[in-house]
């Protein structure tokens, strides 16, 4: 039997509107959530297509002032969710913030304007200080998806962001990892937050450094990487095909600054059989 084509992103123009929150975890940490009581480091993904309106209705659960900053979509200068702008929102309030998105096109003069297609992210930027540096120390950020038409839609997406020397914030040595099987189109967004450079690699996989990670055809002259250096405030992403010419495993992500790596910058993409064995994996026991 052929196999089915991948699905592709429709087109954009749609006006979008959701609810996020702001909150104190049980830990201390900080996070974005969907709901009251159920935030998460990091935030909830964010997906539109080019074309799109999203309108946020932003409610700040904590005691602290908080904001909603994004890279790489369009918005005025009264959404740009910053204390400079009186963007931000203070304890018990809400503020709708409002993001628009384009697709390419000629500008009048006849240079080419680039489209808002892209793997970005949002975050806090007045917890601690007017750059939000104590909000995204404690998890206060997440990542969009801005797709094109025709995009190739993933069946699994994870986001990794390296924080300082955590990812996703959790301690060294703790992952985290994640699950797929054997043949998956796995997208993973990549996002880098704090003090420090380092590099990010996949064992076993490889995938295309432009825009979206795929090769458009035999002439792409997109150089293929398995490692990409990133620093603070970088974002990009990826798809890859689960286990493609290589199979199941335990496969290791990390950065690979030698001291970053040794003190517990890793985790494990665990891609299984379609029974859902993963040869040589023995799984922790708690």
């Amino acid at each position: 039997m052929a196999a089915l084509p991948p699905r592709t992103a429709p087109a954009g123009g749609k006006v979008r509107h959701m609810k996020l929150y702001a909150e104190k975890l049980a830990d201390g940490q900080l996070g974005y959530g969907l709901e009251k009581g159920k935030a998460t480091i990091p935030g909830p993904m964010i997906e539109l297509n080019e074309g799109d309106t999203l309108h946020i209705e932003f409610e700040n659960l904590m005691d602290i002032p908080v904001s909603l900053h994004v890279h790489g979509v369009d918005y005025d200068i009264n959404n740009d969710g910053t204390r400079l702008s009186r963007s931000h929102v203070e304890p018990g309030a809400t503020r709708t913030y409002t993001w628009r998105t384009h697709a390419p096109g000629r500008r009048a003069d006849g240079t080419w304007r680039e489209g808002s297609a892209g793997y970005w992210h949002y975050h806090d930027h007045v917890v601690g200080t007017d750059h939000g540096t104590g909000g995204i120390r404690k998890g206060l950020y997440g990542p969009v998806v801005v797709r094109r038409k025709g995009d190739i839609l993933p069946d699994k997406q994870f986001t990794v962001v390296f924080n300082d020397m955590t990812i996703n914030n959790k301690p060294g040595h703790t992952g985290p990892d994640f699950r797929a099987t054997v043949g998956d189109r796995v997208e993973i967004v990549m996002i880098t937050h704090g003090e420090y450079y380092h590099t990010f690699h996949i064992h076993g996989h490889r995938w295309a450094d432009n825009r979206t990670g795929l090769l458009t055809g035999a002439n792409d002259p997109s150089r293929i990487v398995d490692n990409k250096i990133t620093g603070p405030a970088d974002s990009f992403g990826l798809q890859i095909i689960a286990g493609e010419g290589v199979g199941a495993g335990a496969w290791m992500y990390h950065c690979h600054v030698q001291s970053h790596s040794d003190m517990g910058m890793a985790g494990l993409l665990l891609i299984a059989k379609p029974d859902g064995t993963i040869p040589g994996y023995d799984p922790p026991h708690h």
